[in-house]
């Protein structure tokens, strides 16, 4: 009989839901055929700066790291850690992502090869740096072991060029904020791995921009009226995603001192804004219905947790969570019926 137990210190991932972070592949050979003149000139720029690598030496464990943390306890300790854990998974499924592009189109297109051969070292160092940090919580994960485990969902390469835009520039929103909020509150600073959100989200906001390049080269992505609807739904995908998850975290952000609902008030409003450069449409966040719905629905996330961890018999559990099911899709589908923002329009103004 095979022992299926994990190794001592070897964390056993956490189940898949619709809120963790997902493993993706996609269509190569579209990828392959992509036209990029558009924004060549600007891809061979930023193909410049991740040759530069900058943060090579960032991401160096110094002697703070050697302390015991035995002190963060509870509540604390078990958030912080799943904040690793989902962060570290995240950061991994795109270092996959990004080396099977490179493999795939390295006689294809050598440019866009390059840059996600460079990604995939930026994603890397970030998931390996996460995962020693739960090595001093006596946790790690066997990411060989996730790699075959992960279920992969199948995206086509143009929901992968809005869906990795999106949570590059929103990665780069959430360790900004944090970093700026510790520098004014270093009594709050209780692991050293924060002092690395300021360089380490640089990464984020170039992996960001070659993106925002890509998107902007493909004009199926941004001029159609395809576009716009595209853009609605994965901003609103995201934000959404975002909101929920951060209020199931609530604890963490309160053991940094902060409050998690202003949290990803700023996130989702800078993240918007920013997306505003790249997308034909951003969402209209001061609609006076746009953050309540969304807070709604990451109440009744939480409820639908509270049934999940439950003993209650599955079926029992399925009855409970539907009406909460319909009442998120409801308000997100009136979220997403509030009329957008047309950036196309507003682009080469000043606003």
């Amino acid at each position: 009989m095979v022992n299926t137990l994990p190794k001592p210190g070897i964390k056993t991932p956490s189940k898949e839901t619709i809120l963790t972070p997902r493993f993706y592949t996609t269509d190569f050979e579209t990828a392959a055929n992509l036209d990029l003149s558009a924004q060549d000139t600007e891809l061979q720029a930023m193909l410049a700066e991740m040759r530069a690598d900058y943060n090579r030496h960032h991401f160096v464990r110094d002697e703070e790291f050697e302390k015991s943390w035995e002190h963060i306890e509870g509540e604390a300790r078990k958030s912080f850690i799943d904040y690793l854990e989902r962060s570290c998974i995240s950061e991994f499924s795109g270092f996959l992502l990004f080396k099977e592009l490179s493999r795939k189109l390295k006689n294809r297109s050598p440019l866009l090869a390059e840059m996600f051969q460079l990604m995939a070292r930026d994603e890397a160092r970030h998931a390996g740096f996460l995962n020693k940090a739960m090595g001093d919580f006596k946790l790690s994960l066997d990411l060989a072991t996730v790699t075959k485990t992960r279920t992969y969902t199948f995206f086509p390469i143009e929901w992968v060029i809005y869906t990795v835009y999106l949570s590059e520039k929103i990665g780069y929103w959430r360790y900004i904020i944090i970093f700026r909020h510790l520098e004014k509150h270093p009594e709050n600073q209780f692991y050293p791995i924060f002092r690395y959100f300021e360089s380490w989200c640089q990464d984020e906001n170039r992996h960001g921009d070659i993106f925002k390049a890509l998107l902007r080269s493909q004009p199926q992505l941004w001029k159609t009226w395809k576009a716009r609807l595209w853009s609605r739904f994965f901003l609103l995908s995201v934000f959404a995603t975002h909101t929920m998850t951060v209020h199931e975290r609530a604890g963490f952000y309160k053991s940094l001192g902060l409050n998690a609902t202003e949290f990803d008030r700023q996130v989702v409003e800078n993240t918007n804004e920013t997306a505003g450069r790249a997308f034909p449409v951003m969402l209209n966040t001061e609609h006076p219905q746009f953050f309540p719905r969304l807070q709604r629905c990451a109440g009744y996330n939480v409820q639908i947790t509270e049934i999940e961890r439950s003993s209650l018999p599955k079926f029992v559990k399925l009855i409970r969570k539907l009406p909460l099911i319909a009442a998120i899709v409801w308000n997100l589908l009136l979220v997403f019926l509030i009329t957008p923002i047309d950036t196309e329009a507003l682009r080469g103004t000043v606003r």
